[in-house]
């Protein structure tokens, strides 16, 4: 039987560099799968069914919301409907598979109460001004856009001590070695192992029978 697997939330502010980590992680390890979402916008050329979303009407995402099948969800600028479906990411993780989502602390915090075993990572930068840079270099924002990051980054860094662990994304490989330790760490804690306590407490011991002499 596989072991459960991990849900692994990633969150962090916006050009922290979190996709990328999440991408070098997904390419890494063949036990990591990205969280599929469902979403009420239309299907687009190129998309496939439950591999880039589960489509569903507004009807549909509604009556999920009302059986509490999501372990988050939110509306974007009030027009299309985005969730993570609970039962996908619960079939991942009995499958052995470790389900990560990339995600804002409001969501995070949404799936935190939902779903408690879930493994919280923050992705920090090792400085404001460093953020900046990277927000000025991807040259797809005004600066005053830039400028509404930066002060959007103070209110998520504000979150850190929901979290379980943060990481400083100064190195790629670095991040990435460290949110690996980290699942190691977290597959190795106790509350994850009640399985093998109740085998060893309920293993039965051979009596030692003593040796015969010749």
């Amino acid at each position: 039987m596989n072991k459960k697997g991990l849900l692994l939330v990633l969150s962090g502010p916006s050009g922290v560099g979190k996709g990328t980590v999440a991408a070098s992680l997904l390419d890494k390890h063949n036990d990591i799968c990205f969280s599929v979402s469902a979403t009420t916008r239309q299907i687009r050329p190129g998309e496939q069914e439950g591999v880039s979303y589960f489509y569903k009407s507004v009807e549909e995402f509604n009556s999920m919301i009302a059986n509490n099948e999501f372990l988050e969800y939110m509306c974007v600028f009030g027009k299309n409907y985005y969730g993570t479906p609970r039962a996908y990411v619960e079939n991942k993780l009995n499958q052995g598979m470790n389900v990560l989502l990339d995600i804002d602390v409001q969501g995070a915090m949404s799936v935190k109460a939902n779903y408690p075993e879930a493994v919280m990572v923050f992705i920090a930068p090792p400085s404001l001004s460093v953020l900046r840079s990277r927000l000025v270099g991807r040259a797809t924002e005004t600066p005053e856009a830039v400028e509404r990051r930066l002060a959007e980054c103070k209110t998520e860094l504000a979150y850190i001590p929901k979290y379980d662990y943060v990481v400083v994304n100064d190195d790629l490989n670095a991040a990435v070695e460290a949110i690996e330790c980290i699942l190691s760490s977290a597959k190795c804690a106790s509350n994850r192992n009640n399985d093998l306590l109740q085998q060893l407490m309920n293993e039965e011991i051979e009596e030692m029978k003593p040796e015969v002499l010749s």
